[in-house]
């Protein structure tokens, strides 16, 4: 049971670290920008061409 004991200590004397300011406003990601830029372009490629499709359809309807 100590290790357990030992375990619980060290994560949350881990966590209490990375809850304080100096922590926190590091800037420090997992995901790099870069990596939530481009999947902020694919979702926004994939919205204008899902509009651009129902728009055309929507369009073909109303002037055959």
């Amino acid at each position: 049971m100590s290790v357990v004991y030992y375990l619980h200590s060290v994560v949350k004397e881990r966590l209490d670290h990375l809850r304080t300011q100096a922590e926190r406003d590091r800037g420090d990601g997992p995901v790099p920008t870069a990596i939530i830029i481009a999947g902020l372009a694919a979702a926004a490629i994939a919205v204008t061409a899902t509009a651009a499709t129902l728009a055309n359809g929507w369009m073909s309807k109303i002037a055959p």
